[in-house]
């Protein structure tokens, strides 16, 4: 059995290729994906080959954002039947490792993610029409929401892990830097978790309206001075309980730093190469600083936010293009002053 699939062979060398379908054993599934939103370390091996020491090495399909159908299960499958719709959760760890055996599966030592060229042979992605997948990836989705929008499970289990990193969030005042798709999502997420105000911030007025969709009680265009420098932001030592940094850019956690209160809370979850930090600051003002990596258990809880109406993710979808015109939707995903999350379907 053959599909088609999107193979990235070199920076801007994406084809449409057919790949053989895995044969499936008694504990698998195979599904026939439905839709598949791009992310930003798609677009990175795209347009650049790879991010930072990560490279593309040999032809790998990418993709790690998506839904679909089930078409057949294993003899020896519960959780899901044939027509039943799926979110598909692309981590795959060993199981094994200390990190797993812990509750810690998003730090496994033998991880396999969808459309990774951290390791090699690359860990290859679900951009394609038929995939088999392990039961446990498995997540239904229902009938009411849109593959597209279950196709979102992934990066809002990223948000929604970070949020977790910040600890109770019930009454508090949250910063959110950058209003991409994840910083998008994270403000729908600290909602949820019951934060009093939201404000969100970005270079770009189109991504703060998206924002405030998603549930920001205010926003703050940092391209226009003062932006997180204004007196109400750093008086009395700070406004905000919580920070959570999405843009990974070197200069934004020197703004953050002076807005947050004393014992507050940074959550990195954008990534980037060096950074500078203001050890005096962080020391002085007894700043608590967390990353925040990929997601485990969260992602049966954003499936479920998703098919409950929860959370309602189609704000951040911008476009969709069918698989056909997949080098045309990564060009216009690259676009980030006007597209939020561009999706693929199968």
């Amino acid at each position: 059995m053959e599909a088609l699939a999107c193979v990235l062979h070199a920076e801007k060398d994406l084809r449409i290729e057919t790949v053989a379908v895995a044969p499936m054993n008694d504990d698998q599934v195979r599904v026939r994906i439905g839709a598949g939103g791009i992310c930003g370390s798609d677009l990175h091996y795209y347009l650049h080959g790879g991010f930072g020491v990560v490279r593309v090495k040999q032809p790998i399909v990418l993709g790690h954002e998506v839904a679909g159908t089930v078409e057949a299960v294993g003899a020896n499958v519960t959780r899901v039947k044939p027509g039943d719709r799926i979110a598909l959760n692309p981590s795959r760890p060993c199981g094994k490792c200390k990190f797993c055996l812990a509750g810690e599966q998003q730090h496994c030592t033998d991880m396999w993610f969808y459309g990774s060229a951290m390791r090699t042979p690359h860990s290859q992605g679900a951009f394609r029409e038929m995939i088999v997948v392990e039961e446990f990836q498995c997540e239904p989705v229902g009938d009411t929401v849109s593959l597209g929008e279950a196709a979102c499970c992934e990066p809002l289990s990223v948000a929604l892990h970070a949020v977790t990193q910040a600890g109770s969030l019930a009454g508090k005042r949250v910063l959110v830097t950058g209003s991409g798709p994840i910083g998008a999502l994270v403000v729908a997420a600290a909602r949820f978790a019951g934060a009093l105000e939201v404000v969100a911030t970005d270079l770009h007025d189109a991504a703060l309206k998206k924002a405030i969709e998603m549930g920001a009680t205010r926003t703050v265009n940092v391209s226009i001075e003062p932006g997180l420098k204004a007196e109400e932001f750093t008086a009395d030592k700070g406004y905000f309980d919580v920070a959570i940094e999405c843009t990974g850019a070197a200069a934004v956690l020197k703004d953050v730093i002076p807005a947050l209160r004393p014992r507050g809370t940074i959550v990195q979850v954008g990534v980037a190469g060096e950074v500078p930090i203001p050890i005096n600051a962080i020391v002085g003002k007894e700043i608590n600083l967390r990353g925040a990596f990929r997601f485990h258990g969260e992602y049966a809880l954003a499936a479920r936010l998703i098919k409950d109406g929860r959370i309602n993710v189609k704000p951040i979808i911008t476009a969709t293009l069918p698989i056909a015109r997949a080098v045309e939707a990564f060009e216009l995903a690259a676009d980030r002053r006007a597209q939020m999350k561009v999706q693929l379907t199968f």
